[in-house]
């Protein structure tokens, strides 16, 4: 692997590490939230966490860049997104986080409630009861989720791409390096990192689909 291959990849997997963290604590509130909890606009925000699922990535991008552009509500805080190794993050977090909440949701249901109502009679709060009884119950779920929003944030293009561009060094991922290498005729290169990101893919949706698929034949 060259320098420039392996620059690429650290990279990638640094800020998919970071946005996978960034997501990892608000998203299981919300798998849990959506869960267990029953309360006007429930479905406003389920539709709300799903639409980057559904939407282009790159309009998920515009959306972004206008929110956090010099324009934008979060553009005059006094610090620089766009165009930074922070835009990256942001974009593969946003991206990753429904597949995070959809993921562990499941895990969260089919936890028995029973066990939940035995701990609150004892005198255990809310929170209490899922740090203890619920969280551990759903964990493989939860990391389920977790690997695949960092799968997903390891494949990240079209939202990435226009909120950080392609800067050498900055901000460039290996999706974007491998449309770049693509248009401007590096096949080898291409090809390189192609296998470098299915490599890395693979494993994070193997362990995954292994975590979630034990969670549906052991609930509880």
């Amino acid at each position: 692997m060259t320098p420039e291959l392996m620059q690429i990849t650290i990279f990638t997997l640094a800020v998919a590490l970071v946005a996978t963290a960034t997501l990892l604590v608000p998203g299981t509130l919300l798998a849990w939230l959506l869960a267990r909890s029953e309360f006007p606009g429930k479905a406003l925000l389920e539709t709300v966490v799903s639409l980057p699922l559904v939407m282009p990535p790159v309009a998920t991008g515009l959306i972004l860049l206008w929110v956090f552009g010099t324009r934008g509500p979060f553009g005059g805080l006094g610090f620089e997104i766009i165009f930074t190794w922070k835009a990256v993050v942001l974009a593969m977090a946003i991206m990753g986080l429904p597949l995070l909440v959809r993921t562990a949701r499941p895990g969260f249901e089919q936890v028995p409630r029973r066990y939940e109502l035995m701990a609150e009679s004892l005198g255990a709060g809310r929170l209490r009861v899922l740090w203890t009884i619920t969280l551990p119950l759903a964990l493989r779920s939860v990391i389920g989720g977790t690997l695949l929003a960092f799968s997903r944030a390891l494949g990240e293009f079209g939202a990435t791409v226009v909120v950080a561009g392609s800067i050498p060094g900055r901000t460039l991922t290996l999706p974007v390096a491998i449309y770049t290498a693509t248009e401007t005729g590096q096949d080898r290169q291409a090809a390189a990192l192609l296998a470098i990101s299915v490599t890395m893919a693979f494993g994070a949706v193997w362990v995954s689909n292994r975590l979630v698929y034990a969670t549906s034949k052991n609930p509880g």
